[in-house]
């Protein structure tokens, strides 16, 4: 069998013969990081070359005369210490070439790692029906030579064990489409293999309702409410492919401002599908996303896994009329300067105990608001019959 630096010789040299002008042993060895190797280029009988002549490179890069040593008429060897883990993984090129620089021969370098065990294994359900299960390596060694990973299931307590096939949904991935069972234990695995040895994670076990999660909430609006600054209306529908499971979803908003990357989380949103945002600044773009978790999946108790968020959703507050007061006597305007200290301490606590999802209070806090202002409105409009 031709090797591959064979086979690579034969299409630089397409016009010479088909023979190997040489041999490099070991052929592709596969070696720990850390590792000493010696290879030998050993010439082919009756070509006309001198070792003298002959040199050595490491991924394209010339090896210094130091570390060659004769081992005769038609053998040179090169000595490499504590090699570190392959650039690529389809291995480090070492290739002795003559004195033109032609290649004579080659072998591939696979320095590596063993795998170490594979952790963070989680998995998901979309209907009950599929499972996703997604996991990391456990090593940073495995990433240098090719490292195989079969994730593998089976029923607890009985059931022939299977082995997952579908890997195209990402990295360190694995799909499930059909063919689960529910209100059973399953026990989950992955391992890992390469040339150099194998290792498997810890098992997990899991029912499929207790992974159960969702695609986000759609048909998310955000609206102003009315003519106030400081608040916006979100609302949304429950996914619909979880309509015909019996459950209790639970939602959390988040919103930012435009030009802000710090997103602010509202946990007690509970099984409503629409939200009052409170205490915003008037004038002011929002960005909001909302997120659901299908809590007791068939009467399961655990605590259930969050969707994505969906896309966000951008709604701007009204800009606030500033309040004007007009030039009243010095006692009237004592009083009005107090009564506005008073309304700034109650605004101030309304907003600070209003924030997240609002209740009856915010009902009677928006009366009062929408009252405030359009007396302000009046109060502050010349009317024509009023002119001197």
């Amino acid at each position: 069998m031709i090797s591959f630096w064979c086979r690579v010789l034969l299409l630089h040299q397409i016009f010479t013969s088909p023979a190997c002008s040489a041999v490099v042993s070991p052929q592709d060895p596969v070696l720990l990081v850390g590792s000493s190797l010696t290879a030998t280029c050993t010439l082919s009988p009756g070509l006309q070359l001198h070792t003298g002549f002959l040199y050595w490179t490491f991924n394209g890069n010339r090896l210094p005369s130091s570390v060659y040593h004769v081992q005769g008429p038609g053998a040179l060897s090169v000595t490499l210490h504590n090699l570190n883990g392959s650039r690529q993984q389809s291995g480090d090129n070492l290739v002795c070439h003559g004195r033109k620089g032609e290649v004579l021969g080659g072998s591939c370098l696979y320095v590596g790692m063993p795998p170490q065990r594979p952790v963070n294994l989680t998995c998901w359900s979309h209907n009950t029906k599929d499972l996703t299960c997604r996991w990391s390596p456990g090593g940073p060694g495995e990433g240098f030579i090719r490292t195989r990973y079969t994730l593998k299931y089976k029923l607890r307590w009985f059931g022939q064990e299977t082995v997952c096939t579908d890997y195209n949904r990402g990295i360190n991935t694995c799909y499930i489409p059909s063919g689960l069972a529910v209100f059973t234990p399953y026990e989950i695995w992955v391992e890992a293999t390469n040339q150099l040895g194998s290792a498997s994670s810890r098992v997990v076990t899991l029912d499929i309702i207790d992974v159960v999660t969702t695609d986000p909430p759609p048909d998310v609006q955000v609206n102003r409410v009315g003519i106030l600054g400081d608040q916006l209306t979100v609302r949304w529908r429950s996914p619909p492919a979880l309509r015909d499971f019996l459950f209790r979803a639970k939602y959390q908003i988040r919103y930012r401002l435009e030009n802000s990357a710090d997103w602010k989380v509202v946990e007690n949103v509970g099984n409503q599908t629409s939200c009052r945002l409170a205490g915003l600044r008037p004038g002011t773009v929002y960005f909001v996303q909302v997120r659901c978790n299908p809590v007791g999946i068939y009467g399961s108790r655990k605590p259930g896994i969050w969707s994505d968020w969906s896309p966000p959703m951008a709604a701007s507050t009204p800009q606030s009329e500033r309040l004007q007061t007009g030039s009243c006597d010095a006692k009237s305007g004592s009083q009005t300067a107090a009564l506005r200290r008073e309304l700034k301490q109650f605004l101030g606590w309304v907003r600070k105990h209003a924030s997240g999802c609002g209740s009856v209070s915010i009902k009677l806090y928006d009366q009062w608001r929408a009252w405030l202002q359009k007396s302000h409105k009046t109060r502050n409009q010349i009317l024509p019959g009023d002119k001197s």
